[in-house]
């Protein structure tokens, strides 16, 4: 599996994710400008990967402008065929504005910016320890789309304690149902908040993201 990282202005975890996805789990990585258009090298067993950051600034609304960019089109085609993108953190919040997953991501119920270590847990698996870093994480959609989502399974991860319980006590920004990752309905497109890039190393004392990177097949 090749990757394709997306960079736009105002992108600062390009180079996190290059560096875990290179180093750690030892895949071959290609660096892509947000103005350029060719994603010709990629199938669709390969992925496109969204980093996190402040795309344009975030000052319209986080990856509100960011979508529009030459490259987010051919994005858009990519998944639309069947081929892998995920979006971790502004990406996530991209792929929202982008239609490609359903939702929106809301400023987080405290109206602070949070950076630290949290817990999330997909299914019956063990409690994952992850980073976030963001002011607008708190994910929102009607009770419509969160009952669709929930039949047919498409949260991947939601927050909880390091013991694995799920409850809005653990949850960092208030998401609604503890959400804190999702796919589509074809299960070929990833979003979420958290960061597992910067847990993918024995040298940050912290390896759960090689995980995650396994629950969602891009391992």
């Amino acid at each position: 599996m090749k990757f394709g990282i997306v960079v736009f202005p105002g992108s600062n975890c390009d180079r996190d994710m290059q560096d875990a996805l290179q180093k750690d789990l030892n895949k071959e990585v290609i660096m892509l400008w947000h103005k350029d258009k060719d994603l010709s090298m990629f199938s669709p067993d390969d992925c496109i990967v969204l980093p996190g950051g402040f795309s344009f600034g975030d000052y319209l609304r986080c990856g509100a402008i960011a979508r529009f960019s030459p490259m987010m089109q051919s994005v858009i085609e990519f998944a639309n065929k069947g081929g892998k993108v995920l979006g971790v953190c502004n990406g996530f919040q991209i792929l929202c504005e982008s239609g490609l997953l359903p939702g929106v991501l809301l400023a987080n119920g405290n109206q602070q910016f949070i950076g630290k270590n949290v817990f999330i847990k997909h299914n019956g698996g063990r409690a994952l320890k992850i980073p976030i870093a963001h002011g607008e994480g708190r994910y929102y959609a009607d009770e419509k789309i969160l009952d669709e989502l929930e039949v047919n399974e498409q949260v991947i991860f939601r927050y909880c304690d390091e013991h694995g319980n799920i409850d809005v006590g653990f949850n960092p920004n208030s998401a609604i149902r503890n959400i804190a990752g999702i796919c589509n309905k074809e299960r070929n497109v990833f979003g979420m908040m958290p960061h597992p890039e910067r847990a993918t190393s024995p040298f940050l004392g912290n390896e759960d993201g090689r995980e995650v990177f396994r629950i969602l097949g891009l391992n």
